[in-house]
């Protein structure tokens, strides 16, 4: 379920658009047809001028995607995301600009317009997802196992607001709750599920799919019902090493007691599990390794150590010192064979055309070092979306 918000009450620049670009016209051929006009006013009394009645974007049988936006006065009008950069647009009938894409591999996909160099969502569509600068139109193609809504029970997604006393504000989390939950007294393990650089708290649920791929799993038997909790893992913008480190005390002295005082999770070490994807993914370690006693699942999605194992095959660029100084900070744990023993799944997940590949590598090599038995998953592709919903596909089997 995603956030009902519509992204046009946010974004003054589409507002301005539409205004601009609105005219009459007559439906586009092939879409909907345009509902039966009420009774002309009189001429000078008010009439309104009917728009364009058209559907964006719109899936063809064979996959292929057509993205319309109406603007007559416009003379510049792209789309942009559905990992094709930026593709111009071809003005037609009414004022309304068409571009077809595809045919697309099924699953989620996130765009927007570019008019005149202004990056917007689509006014036709009321699927977002929110990011650091604002928000992106969300496309979903049909046919995919794992995100696909089928008919089968399906958990709860909510958006809850807490206290944060490391930040002094409120802030906000998604969580997902199993089927069933509101209907027994059942106490679920947990699993917090962090999202990367530049997206929200909402981008697990939104572009992941991640409570729909959960429904999946939980009704074909694969996963056990869990509670999935993603916080939103931006404190300041831009980002830095200090915002960082709030986030890791807000997780642990805010999120979790507060997820564990209000949602029916159990608390032990093998009832709780943690992954991120890119930044997520560094802030995962940097969480659940000095407190190996709290987490009995760690999953790294796309991430690693910048510099862990220089000398051993990193470029002099990603040689820094972060990866050793964060090795030697952690010293303790990472050789505390007692904890060893307690967790279940250390699991690294990386595209081979990921940029971060050397550092995964080198992460992976610096924990076995340490006596851990890490698993590494080399996937094909980058640093994408589909790889980490294959990921976490992947890794919420192995929970619990």
């Amino acid at each position: 379920m995603l956030n009902g918000r519509s992204s046009l009450g946010n974004c003054l620049a589409c507002a301005v658009l539409m205004a601009a670009f609105a005219l009459p016209g007559r439906p586009v051929s092939g879409q909907a047809p345009a509902p039966a006009p009420s009774p002309a006013a009189p001429a000078g009394r008010g009439a309104t001028p009917q728009a364009p009645v058209f559907v964006s974007p719109e899936v063809l049988p064979d996959k292929r995607v057509v993205f319309r936006l109406l603007g007559p006065q416009a003379t510049d009008v792209a789309v942009q995301g559905v990992g094709r950069g930026r593709v111009p647009m071809v003005k037609g009938e009414s004022g309304i600009w068409e571009a077809t894409l595809g045919p697309l591999t099924p699953g989620p996909y996130q765009y927007s317009f570019v008019v005149h160099g202004v990056q917007v969502p689509d006014p036709r569509n009321q699927a977002t997802n929110e990011t650091t600068t604002g928000y992106a139109s969300l496309l979903v193609v049909p046919g995919s196992d794992m995100t696909d809504r089928k008919n089968v029970p399906q958990g709860a997604l909510a958006e809850v607001y807490y206290d944060s006393s490391v930040l002094g504000r409120q802030r906000r989390l998604h969580v997902y709750t199993p089927p069933g939950y509101g209907a027994n007294g059942d106490r679920y393990p947990v699993f917090y599920l962090l999202h990367g650089s530049g997206d929200s708290d909402q981008s697990w649920s939104a572009l992941g799919r991640a409570g729909v791929i959960l429904d999946n799993l939980i009704a074909g038997h694969k996963a056990k019902p869990m509670v999935v909790v993603m916080p939103a893992g931006h404190t300041a913008q831009p980002a830095t090493p200090a915002s960082r480190e709030q986030f890791i005390q807000e997780f642990l002295t805010d999120i979790m007691p507060f997820v564990e005082k209000n949602y029916r999770v159990r608390t032990d070490r093998a009832s709780r599990a943690i992954a991120g994807l890119s930044m997520g993914g560094g802030q995962t370690l940097s969480i659940a390794v000095p407190h190996l006693d709290k987490f009995g699942y760690i999953g790294v999605y796309s991430a690693g150590l910048p510099g862990a194992g220089a000398g051993r095959g990193a470029p002099p660029q990603t040689a820094a010192p972060y990866g050793e100084s964060w090795e030697k900070q952690h010293q303790a744990s990472l050789d505390d064979a007692r904890l060893k023993k307690g967790l279940k799944v250390l699991w690294f997940g990386i595209g081979k055309e990921d940029p971060g590949l050397t550092n995964a590598t080198n992460t992976v090599a610096l924990f076995k070092k340490h006596g851990f038995n890490p698993v590494f998953h080399e996937s094909e592709g980058g640093h994408t979306w589909p790889n980490w919903r294959d990921y976490l596909v992947i890794f919420a089997p192995q929970l619990f």
